[in-house]
């Protein structure tokens, strides 16, 4: 395995660049970007990078569904830390043109809904058409495919474009979140504000199936911070969900739930625990009374008691 490489989601000028180059690491590798999601990871699972920061998370347009499907369906790989990334485009063109010269747009189909209502009111009639990612949105703007593309400032310079317009979203205060993605291997130790992925499959399409998931996690005062529907190819109406919890599976209500999930479902991918970007300890919600270690532990000693007839 190459330790000295680490892959993301390309051409240079991507926010995922932008965002793998706020890791301390990131200083210490070779950033090598890859065409897709799926490149990425898979360089990660070939033993050719030893891991790769890829986005998994907007706070305007939810889940990034080719990752999660990916982590999902592809060799299993695990979670070691996450970057939350603040996300404004620019519209990036080629110098020296107008506004009013723009009729066709490109950028990553996450950025569209992220940027609709400002294409509406300044750009009604420019055509959209989607990119594998922002920053290839640019390049392909530098190359005269398309008029214009919604992508960082900061890939400007990179493919000899300027910015028209910065500062576009709809949505103040919008955010991607990226995960940097590695080979399994036992989690880092907790810290106190930690957070854990998981994808599950459902047994059967019955009354009540999701609620009977939801509980494992209720009844021991785990909170989900993400629970995403996503198709599992295998016809209408199956699906698994990629859930997002808060804790470290070393937490006992957080092993003991993915436990319980493992009883009543065919498969439950563990996806790593890891700290949670931007989180303090301190900033953590307090555990619902009856669900901390010392709770689990308590219980555990009591029922060991009743079975060597101690009783209370």
């Amino acid at each position: 395995m190459s330790a000295t490489r680490f892959t993301y989601l390309g051409p240079e000028g991507t926010f995922t660049e932008a965002a793998l180059r706020t890791l301390p690491e990131a200083a210490t590798r070779e950033l090598v970007p890859m065409v897709s999601v799926p490149a990425a990871l898979d360089a990660v699972r070939n033993g050719e990078a030893a891991a790769a920061l890829v986005p998994i998370e907007n706070s305007v347009e939810g889940g990034v569904t080719a990752t999660l499907d990916e982590l999902a369906s592809g060799r299993p790989l695990m979670i070691y830390r996450e970057v939350l990334l603040p996300i404004a485009f620019a519209l990036l063109v080629r110098p020296g043109t107008k506004l009013s010269d723009i009729k066709t747009v490109t950028g990553h189909p996450v950025a569209q809904p992220q940027v609709r209502n400002w294409l509406r009111a300044h750009l009604p009639e420019a055509v959209w058409e989607s990119a594998a990612s922002n920053a290839d949105g640019a390049r392909l703007v530098q190359e005269g495919r398309y008029d214009a593309a919604f992508a960082g400032e900061f890939a400007a310079a990179t493919y000899g474009l300027e910015a028209l317009v910065t500062e576009v979203h709809d949505a103040e205060n919008a955010e991607t979140r990226f995960v940097l993605v590695g080979r399994p291997a036992r989690p880092a130790a907790p810290t106190g504000a930690d957070k854990t992925s998981m994808v599950i499959w459902l047994r059967d399409d019955h009354p009540g199936a999701l609620l009977e998931l939801l509980q494992e996690f209720a009844v021991r005062g785990v909170n989900l911070m993400l629970i995403q529907s996503r198709p599992t190819g295998a016809g209408i109406g199956n699906y698994c969900f990629a859930v997002d919890a808060e804790g470290h599976i070393a937490d006992r209500r957080v092993g003991e739930a993915l436990m319980g999930l493992k009883r009543i479902c065919p498969n439950v991918r563990f996806l790593g625990s890891y700290p949670r970007a931007g989180v303090t300890v301190d900033a953590v919600r307090a555990v619902r009374p009856g669900t901390s270690d010392d709770d689990f532990t308590a219980a555990a000693d009591w029922l060991a008691r009743c079975q060597d007839g101690r009783g209370d």
